[in-house]
């Protein structure tokens, strides 16, 4: 199933759960028994997909059945989810669960504040000041059998750590981490006592039947990220939206150098290729490095009504121990003309208290 396809049940789905009507998908007779939902939860409708590949019930194969994985809850409108809740991205289409929540500040420069001003940072560059707001995102573990079948993304995500403290190219990453904004959690319960496949499930987790989520965090988990806390940590988010491109920006201190998350998603009907990049990189040591070239991480992606979306992470490193980015993105519409969408300037900061950074994976 794709993030659009899972974004169009999703949507219809919960419009009839307001309504109390039936669930919209179910398997074909004779393909199939009628899954129906029971007690409280019976105007809510089953998570159902494919058991071995995401596929909609317009191009599902014969002999594909759909399989229900849960049941839908209503997505909370207030406060935060707890670990353990198992989810459904919005965008991205893939199953996931929450390990624990983080508290960031988002720099929409979208939202026009009371008082518009204008700045010159070091660099020269003009920009408004933008007031960040508190937005909660969280630390969550993807499903395995969910990785192959996630187009819209250049790899499976990962968080990446320096792996040797004297060389800043080395790396170590740990496959199927991500963060997940709020607002892109689909929750829902499932009665299966391990409904995730990723290696550390049952290593940060274990299921508790008098507990809602029945799943709680094991000590494993606990320690792990009071280790692990500043290499993890996502404090900063920038954002900002040209010509219906809204470009989303998340960096993070690893020690040595920075990695950034970036999520482009199309608002608009029309489809667009990405086709170019244009970077600035501004150090504190007084040099400003200018980067262009075609595409990102090797792909030049299309964003269409049904694949609007597209993430990537990259490195770079300074020669100070701060500094800032900005840039765009070039695209291409259909008639073949082009046209220039920005990049939020974000800081590149050094976490306050200096530690050794973490070689790998720290228990």
């Amino acid at each position: 199933m794709s993030g659009c396809a899972a974004r169009r049940y999703v949507a219809a789905a919960l419009g009839r759960c307001r309504a109390r009507g039936p669930p919209l998908w179910e398997p074909t007779p004779p393909r199939g028994p009628r899954t129906l939902s029971v007690g409280a939860a019976a105007a809510l409708p089953p998570l159902l997909l494919p058991p071995r590949r995401h596929l909609s019930s317009r191009n599902r194969p014969e002999g594909k059945v759909l399989e229900t994985v849960g049941v839908f809850e209503a997505p909370k409108q207030h406060g935060k989810y707890e670990t353990g809740q198992l989810f459904l991205h919005s965008v991205f289409g893939y199953r996931g669960i929450v390990l624990f929540p983080w508290q960031a500040r988002l720099y929409d420069r979208d939202v026009a504040s009371p008082v518009t001003e204008k700045s010159e940072n070091a660099a020269g560059h003009g920009s408004k000041e933008v007031k960040g707001k508190t937005h909660t995102y969280y630390q969550v573990l993807i499903d395995a059998r969910d990785c192959p079948h996630i187009s819209q993304r250049s790899q499976t995500e990962a968080v990446t750590f320096l792996a040797n403290h004297d060389d800043s190219r080395a790396l170590y990453a740990i496959p199927g981490l991500d963060y997940v904004s709020h607002e892109d959690i689909l929750p829902y319960s499932s009665t299966d006592q391990v409904p995730i496949q990723h290696e550390l499930f049952e290593r940060f987790l274990m299921y508790d039947q008098t507990k809602v989520p029945p799943f709680v965090a094991r000590d494993t988990l606990c320690a792990w990220q009071e280790k692990n806390h500043p290499w993890l940590e996502l404090s900063d988010v920038h954002r900002e939206t040209t010509e219906n491109i809204r470009v989303t920006v998340i960096p993070f201190y690893m020690g040595m150098r920075w990695r950034y998350c970036i999520r482009l998603e199309n608002l608009d009907s029309e489809v667009v290729q990405l086709r170019e990049r244009h970077w600035r990189i501004f150090s504190l040591s007084g040099t400003l490095e200018t980067v262009r070239g075609r595409g990102v991480v090797g792909r030049e992606p299309v964003l269409s009504k049904e694949q609007p979306a597209f993430q990537y992470s990259s490195h770079v490193s300074l020669q100070a121990s701060s500094g800032h980015m900005w840039g765009t993105f070039r695209f291409e519409r259909p008639d073949g003309s082009h046209f220039d969408v920005r990049i939020p300037p974000f800081s590149l900061e050094s976490n306050k208290d200096e530690k050794t950074p973490p070689s790998g994976l720290h228990w």
